[in-house]
This record gives structure tokens, sequence and C-alpha cells, in this order.
């Protein structure tokens, strides 16, 4: 026989003292192979990531400053960072801020709720109203068949032309955002 199958035949012996060395070490290697790295991607980063459910505290205004909403000193406002639950700019800014960051942004319309729509504008006979048509006011929100709500914006004595919009559509909106928490 070879040299070096003599060598592989002989069982390699350990001392009493030893085993305990060598018990340790495996003990050692298996919680580092298994373990930690379970540990490290449970552990939060702190940092939001596209997809993560965060829950935020804001303050959306114009840019003249007039504030038209705000959750500051109430409950945050939850939803998933990167996803079609809210504006496209707002999701979206959220993605890379840790937790207690504030930041402020400002959004287009085409990050917010998009341009005025003039094909969402419509205006209708007063009859279509029927008996309410009297008591009809501009400003009021009114409902139709499909569900949608829109805000009367003109009234005569035949018609009533109602803006089916978002709201906030055409406008640049700013927003204050603090990270509250990332919910893992």
């Amino acid at each position: 026989m070879s040299e070096l199958q003599e060598t592989q035949r002989k069982p390699i012996k350990i001392k009493g003292k030893h085993v305990a060395y060598v018990i340790s070490a495996v003990v050692v290697i298996t919680v580092l192979v298994y373990f930690v790295p379970n540990l490290i991607k449970s552990t939060p980063s702190g940092v939001v990531s596209a997809g993560e459910n965060v829950s935020v505290f804001y303050t959306g205004s114009f840019t003249n400053g007039t504030v038209f909403q705000s959750n500051f000193n109430s409950t945050p406002f939850s939803f998933i960072a990167g996803s079609n639950q809210t504006i496209s700019g707002f999701s979206n800014a959220v993605i890379g801020m840790r937790v207690g960051q504030i930041k402020t942004v400002t959004l287009p319309p085409s990050e917010a709720y998009g341009q005025i729509n003039p094909s969402a504008i419509v205006t209708v006979n007063r009859s279509e109203f029927g008996n309410s048509s009297a008591s009809l006011k501009i400003g009021e929100l009114v409902g139709d068949t499909a569900g949608q709500t829109g805000k009367i914006i003109a009234i005569n004595s035949t018609s009533v032309t109602v803006d089916f919009n978002p709201p906030l559509a055409g406008d640049t909106l700013v927003f204050k955002i603090e990270v509250a928490k990332i919910n893992k």
C-alpha cells in the first residue's frame, strides 16, 4: 500500500480533554452557519425598503403653505412602501428613510393626484337630480350611478356641472413625512 492509503485508513485518536474542544468547535460552527444568518435577516434594519409595511406621520400642504391634512399627534398612517396604496410620490418617498427620520418632499401632479382631466367634468340636466335639484349648491358632493363622487362647480336653471376629478388633481403638493415604524 502506498503511504497515502495507509494514512487514510488510520483512525484519528482524540485524547480525553480534546474531545470537549472538538465538540465545542462543532457547536460554534453550527451556530455560526445556521443561526447567525437567520438572526441577521430578522433584525430590523431601520431603513424602509420597497414592499415593507410602514407607518408614518405626515402633513400635506399646498406650495403656499396651506395645510390640507395632517396626522401628527394622531394615529400613524400605514401602507406598503412602493405600492399603489397611496399616491406614487408619497409611497416612494419613504423608501430609504430610517425610523424617526423626517423628510419634506414636493410632489408634482404626476406623482400626486394627476392633472385635471377635462373629460371628468360633466354637465347634466338639472332634472337628473329629481326633487333635490332645487336644493343643490356649488361645492356640494354628489354621486353618479357608477358610485363616483364629484363636486358641483356650476349650476344654472337647466343644468348642473360636476367635477369628478380627485379634489387635489392638478396641484403640486408638499408632504412632511416622519417614519414612525417599519412593521415587520
